[in-house]
């Protein structure tokens, strides 16, 4: 992107695989804040738009109509409209409150405003494009810094700590139990979902429900240990994700380091819904610190993107070498030699390992924790062509994050990753 005077990137968001559009944001009063646009996958952004704000979200219904919402920095809010692709805005008549910290656009005519003040702020939807306004939450000490909804009934606000949800278009919003505020959310269905909260590190990062809200585990990804020659670090939370589908999911955060201070940004995927994860280390000469945002449209293009105006592109669903966090590479696995998924996963304390060999090998199948240390051997020996099973009793191991890795002849095959729960 062109140099913005010292703003950072606040959002991203990609209509296709050509287009795309920013917005910046750096909370001083008056400093100038961009939209930005490109039509050629990122590879040149350009300025569409500017004014003396600070913009928060951008969200674009299709490739001509989007939003854009911020304010001033010192009391003014703005909402923007674009009609031809970001090529003209006009302002959109709202509340006044000091800013909007975000929105949600059903469509053209349904538009959900969100801000954190306790004093003036609440969360506001228009049902006639912002002609009426009409305030749908309002609390001094739980007013909204986030807001989604899955469909024009069901959806879920927070502010830093509190997550509250609704199934009546807003008319009414139930407090979820527990600290469960996001800062980014998505559901499949009106059950499954997942959202994340990089302001705690420890519990919840990356989280997943199975009954709309009312209950989140977590099914966080390798936060440390050894790989690719270096170590897990910098990891600052999975600010946010990208669904291609219920089970494909990209996630963004941390960086390998190297001596000498030396860091690579580090991307994340899952093929089975946040269960399993896999590292990919896409950054090579450009020495990224970190990825905060990342869009997937599809299996093929997805887009990682610093604050500062930088960020790395695909066309064909990555590179094509994954890695997990004790050093392993997952290629390609031989016809011949199969690691299969233990069941039941998440497990306590027993859980099954199938593999299939064949030709005769000397079969070694390991167990290791998530800073690497191999905690037992499953199997050692020579086997011959067939099926097997091995069970792990996990009584003796602390619950958490393990993998099992199977070596034939002295040579890796595969690692997959495992989690016992206690």
């Amino acid at each position: 992107m062109p140099y913005l005077n010292n703003q950072y990137v606040s959002d991203i968001t990609f209509i296709d695989s050509l287009l795309g559009f920013a917005v910046t944001f750096n909370d001083t009063p008056g400093d100038t804040g961009y939209v930005l646009k490109t039509t050629n996958s990122g590879n040149n952004w350009y300025i569409v738009f500017q004014n003396r704000a600070d913009f928060n979200r951008v969200i674009f219904l299709n490739e001509s109509t989007g939003f854009v919402c911020g304010g001033s920095g010192s009391g003014t809010e703005y909402l923007y409209k674009s009609t031809n692709a970001g090529k003209n805005w006009f302002l959109i008549s709202t509340p006044n409150v000091i800013t909007w910290n975000d929105m949600f656009i059903e469509n053209e005519d349904t538009i959900w405003l969100a801000n954190e003040s306790g004093f003036d702020g609440g969360l506001f939807r228009t049902s006639n494009g912002g002609i009426n306004w009409e305030l749908k939450f309002f609390s001094t000490l739980y007013n909204p810094l986030k807001i989604y909804m899955y469909n024009s009934r069901i959806g879920y606000i927070c502010e830093s700590d509190y997550l509250f949800k609704t199934t009546n278009s807003g008319d009414n919003w139930i407090l979820q139990p527990g600290k469960q505020a996001f800062r980014d959310i998505y559901f499949a269905d009106s059950l499954l979902g997942w959202k994340s909260n990089s302001a705690d590190l420890i519990n919840d990062t990356l989280v997943k429900t199975t009954n709309g809200g009312l209950n989140w585990f977590n099914i966080d990804v390798p936060r440390s240990g050894a790989i690719y020659g270096g170590n897990i670090s910098r990891f600052n939370g999975m600010r946010y994700f990208s669904h291609i589908n219920k089970d494909t999911i990209w996630g963004s955060g941390g960086a390998i380091s190297y001596p000498g201070n030396v860091y690579r940004a580090i991307l994340f995927k899952s093929n089975n819904g946040g269960l399993n994860w896999l590292i990919q280390i896409p950054d090579t000469a450009f020495r990224f610190s970190g990825f905060f945002f990342n869009i997937f449209l599809n299996k093929n293009h997805g887009w990682a993107y610093q604050t500062n105006y930088k960020g790395i592109y695909t066309t064909t669903g990555g590179d094509s070498t994954f890695f997990t966090s004790i050093d392993e590479a997952v290629f390609s696995q031989p016809d011949n030699f199969i690691l299969k998924q233990n069941y039941p996963n998440p497990f306590n304390p027993v859980t099954t390992i199938e593999y299939e060999i064949s030709s005769k090998g000397f079969i070694n199948l390991s167990v290791y924790n998530i800073q690497g240390k191999k905690q037992t051997e499953l199997v050692n020996k020579i086997q011959n062509t067939g099926n097997y099973k091995v069970n792990l009793n996990g009584s003796n191991l602390p619950s958490g994050v393990y993998f099992y890795t199977m070596f034939v002849n002295g040579n890796r095959i595969q690692t997959k990753k495992m989690m016992l729960l206690k």
